[in-house]
């Protein structure tokens, strides 16, 4: 085909139309397509290509860790745990609605593995996720505060649809910057969902931000509007090591 059509096609961003052009070409001379009917496959290709784009970049700048799926769970391992609830909750559902997630269990037993598996699941859907351990987000809040960049670093994690804040309690927050955690909780409230992973209960949460009624009126804002879910089971990482020296044996 004419180089000057792809190069005009890529000029305009239809990169989709550009890509399936010669295929959709032959396929409608071989079909007999009418000229709409053409149209319409190569107007289905760009959107689908678009799609794709916009998800590979969302992907990228949710940050996640690693790619974990809700298919590679093991719910076997962990029969405390309410499957439906999991698959409800993977709708996305709670995203519309502007609602939280609190997963809250042992190290090991998978929290952080649903909560980016559902991540994923809302990347997929079109929203915007941002996946940051509270520790590395406490720390990129402080250290805004040195170059003036605060405002800009509180927008970046105030702008995503969902806010993944994994190992809360895995250490206790500096109470210097305590306020700034309540500050990114407060202005989400009820604008933007959470999910938060934490190996500490409700009632602990006090010790993690040093100040009871600062604890209080945090946890006020994240479970007003919140699906709880316990995991009691035995750890997967311990797991795979004791079946490791049961092999080595």
């Amino acid at each position: 085909m004419n180089s000057t059509l792809f190069k005009d096609l890529r000029n305009l961003k239809l990169s989709g139309i550009a890509k399936t052009l010669e295929v959709r070409n032959e396929q409608a001379i071989k079909e007999k397509l009418s000229y709409m009917e053409f149209l319409e496959l190569l107007i289905e290709d760009e959107l689908a290509n678009r799609k794709d784009n916009s998800y590979k970049k969302r992907f990228q700048k949710a940050h996640f860790p690693f790619t974990k799926t809700l298919e590679e769970y093991d719910f076997n391992f962990q029969p405390t745990l309410n499957r439906q609830e999991i698959y409800n909750l993977a709708t996305c559902e709670f995203i519309r609605k502007k609602e939280n997630v609190v997963f809250i269990g042992p190290p090991g037993t998978g929290k952080t593995h649903l909560s980016i598996s559902i991540g994923i699941k809302a990347l997929q859907q079109g929203y915007k996720v941002i996946f940051t351990t509270v520790s590395d987000m406490m720390s990129a809040l402080f250290e805004s505060k040195a170059d003036n960049s605060y405002a800009q670093k509180l927008k970046y994690y105030l702008s995503s649809d969902l806010l993944i804040l994994d190992e809360l309690g895995f250490r206790k927050l500096n109470e210097h910057i305590v306020d700034q955690f309540y500050e990114i909780i407060s202005q989400r409230y009820e604008k933007g969902s959470l999910i938060i992973t934490s190996n500490k209960t409700f009632d602990e949460w006090g010790n993690i931000f040093w100040d009871s009624i600062l604890a209080s009126a945090i946890l006020d804002r994240i479970v007003h509007h919140c699906h709880l879910v316990l995991i009691k089971g035995e750890s997967y990482r311990m797991r795979e090591q004791k079946e490791t020296l049961k092999k080595s044996k």
